[in-house]
């Protein structure tokens, strides 16, 4: 089995790779881990992961300037229905639009924006640290993660027009979407490389997931 990580100039590269590598070896059969910007490397991937850190626009921008890149993911993960996870702002380019310094245009495979969040003054934007996960749909991904802490860094967040795309919600100043999936997709606003014990358990459960 291969997981293609894919490389486009934002992300945690390493603890991503890391923390997958880790998980991978822990579980049976051969898995091999490969961080690439190469899109025929993604057209032969078993499952995709896609990090993100940074501006939705800055993002989209990095991964659209790879030739070929936007296209494979829609084959390999749209049109084949292989799995793919997204991580942090990797999620959020799932969406149809981002509202950060500007409108940006997504995948457009959920259909939803990401917007700033809007939280009481009394807490700080970025939100950055733990919260409890409160998954809120019955999905092998996120199974056995309800009520685990999880790590957090960012100032926007998904809000996708169907309810039923939401898998998880965490609590700051109000319900944030913390994780999105949908077909063979999933997406976690959370970092799971950053996440300890919870994120292993969500890695483990990604890679094993057959859909």
């Amino acid at each position: 089995m291969s997981i293609a990580i894919i490389d486009y100039g934002s992300g945690n590269l390493r603890s991503a790779e890391k923390a997958f590598a880790r998980v991978a070896a822990s579980l049976a059969g051969d898995r091999k881990v490969t961080v690439t910007a190469a899109p025929e490397e993604v057209l032969k991937a078993d499952h995709i992961v896609l990090p993100g850190v940074g501006a939705f626009g800055d993002c989209a921008e990095g991964l659209r300037a790879i030739v070929g890149m936007e296209e494979a993911l829609n084959q390999r993960v749209r049109q084949q229905a292989y799995p793919f996870l997204g991580i942090c702002v990797g999620m959020q380019l799932i969406c149809a639009t981002g509202h950060e310094r500007g409108t940006h245009r997504g995948f457009g495979w959920i259909d939803g924006a990401v917007e700033p969040l809007d939280v009481p003054s009394t807490l700080k934007v970025p939100h950055m640290g733990w919260n409890d996960l409160h998954i809120t749909t019955d999905h092998p991904v996120f199974a056995g993660l309800h009520g685990q802490d999880a790590y957090f860094v960012h100032g926007y967040a998904a809000q996708p027009v169907a309810q039923n795309v939401i898998a998880a919600t965490t609590d700051y100043g109000g319900p944030v979407v913390a994780g999105l999936a949908c077909d063979t997709i999933c997406g976690t606003q959370f970092h799971p490389e950053k996440s300890q014990q919870t994120g292993l358990h969500l890695i483990a459960n990604f890679l094993e997931w057959k859909p």
